[in-house]
């Protein structure tokens, strides 16, 4: 047992909602306070004088200077698990290219799909512990990874046999998912309901086998699938055993129905999502993935996460972090800008990078900083807590506790 400390301000986070808009008046800050740890949780968070006479003979680990604390991130949406590069895509993007002029050059997703297939487990592994590393310096120490630039059996493998390995490498909470239903690959001889089954039959029943995934998800796009076979997939890898979630709305809206029809955990994206839809949604206890990111990459609009927060939804952020879109992979950073544009009060955006985004993946756990959950927490040098949306990102931790040891 040992109490870490003192704090000028501890977040908790805790005793709020899972669903719907919060003001920053319901957040539970604690000044001048201590977290008392034991066997990887948080046993109370009180003031920091209170904490050490009440437990006058545990291990004192002291701060260095004025410091905040809350829970630490989670990030429940990223495609981190590449090989290339695509700035080009990027530039041809900026300089009025459209998405298929771009896949047309060599560019898009197939970009990535060749350079991944290429590469060795080994390299895909070494990069992927490389950004981990990144995002668990940021506060993020829970972090889903996707497959989904293999498509096709030893590729969607490979990739998650590497994420897989990361897990030997890192504390941080690594998540794999499934996604050979990113797009259909050019060089599979059949349509994409052929494609569909493949996955079904081949795929995933070797991922199961092999333990290498709980999770499947699927692109529902017209330049990837449609609704319907889309639904009877998701029904289909359900059945299986399989936890499912969604690339929904992106370009086009409607596949936020098909989410929430099939139970899936969340609907990621939405940037297209229809006002009709996300009533819909904000009555399901799937959760809205807003992906600032993606939004930012492409320069389209944001999700519209004040009115699904308004509507009485669950709304998480994440980075959505790949090498085409999405390739800042700053969560603090976009969901500033996110709250910006959205007018996000600091509680929603906090609460949507810690517990709602923890609960996207099916962790009720962490995310909040009260008796009982993980003591996964990040530190910043500020004598307020406001400064680190503020900041947008410039402000960085100083420390990042997973399990209540420093990272």
């Amino acid at each position: 047992m040992k109490i870490i400390g003192p704090f000028k301000q501890v977040v908790t986070l805790a005793d709020l909602p899972l669903r719907g808009s919060l003001k920053d008046e319901q957040l539970e800050i604690i000044e001048n306070a201590g977290i008392l740890i034991e066997s990887c949780k948080i046993v109370k968070v009180d003031n920091f004088e209170t904490l050490r006479k009440e437990f006058p003979n545990v291990t004192l680990e002291e701060t260095e200077g004025e410091q905040i604390a809350m829970p630490a991130f989670t990030d429940c949406h990223t495609h981190i698990c590449f090989a290339g590069n695509r700035a080009n895509d990027f530039s041809m993007r900026n300089a009025g290219k459209t998405y298929l002029e771009i896949a047309e050059s060599g560019g898009g997703i197939w970009s990535s799909v060749k350079h991944t297939r290429e590469a060795t487990e080994e390299e895909l592994h070494k990069t992927l512990c490389t950004r981990i590393d990144d995002l668990v310096r940021q506060g993020i120490t829970t972090i889903e990874i996707k497959s989904g630039y293999g498509l096709k059996l030893d590729c969607e493998l490979k990739m998650l046999r590497a994420i897989n390995h990361a897990k030997e490498k890192t504390p941080a909470k690594l998540i794999p998912t499934c996604l050979a239903a990113h797009m259909k690959p050019k060089d599979f001889n059949g349509d994409s309901e052929e494609y569909l089954n493949y996955v079904l039959e081949y795929v995933l029943p070797v991922v199961q086998e092999e333990h290498l995934a709980e999770r499947v998800d699927i692109f529902i796009e017209k330049s990837a699938f449609q609704p319907e076979e889309s639904k009877a997939f998701l029904e289909r890898a359900k059945a299986m055993g399989f936890e499912i979630t969604v690339h929904a709305d992106q370009f086009t809206p409607g596949s936020s129905r098909v989410a929430v029809e099939c139970g899936a955990k969340s609907a990621d994206h939405l940037e297209a999502t229809s006002d009709e839809d996300i009533d819909y949604l904000a009555k399901s206890n799937t959760v809205a993935v807003a992906l600032p990111g993606a939004s930012i990459g492409l320069g389209d609009s944001f999700a519209p996460a004040r009115k699904i927060l308004d509507a009485g939804g669950i709304l998480a952020i994440a980075t959505d972090w790949n090498p085409g879109s999405a390739p800042m992979g700053k969560l603090v950073t976009q969901a500033s800008i996110l709250a910006t544009f959205q007018k996000l009060s600091t509680a929603e955006v906090l609460a949507g990078i810690t517990f709602r985004s923890a609960y996207a993946l099916g962790f009720e756990d962490r995310g909040v900083l009260s008796e009982g959950k993980r003591a996964d927490m990040v530190c910043y040098k500020t004598d307020n807590y406001q400064n680190v949306l503020y900041r947008q990102g410039a402000l960085e931790p100083c420390a990042v506790y997973i399990k209540g040891e420093k990272y």
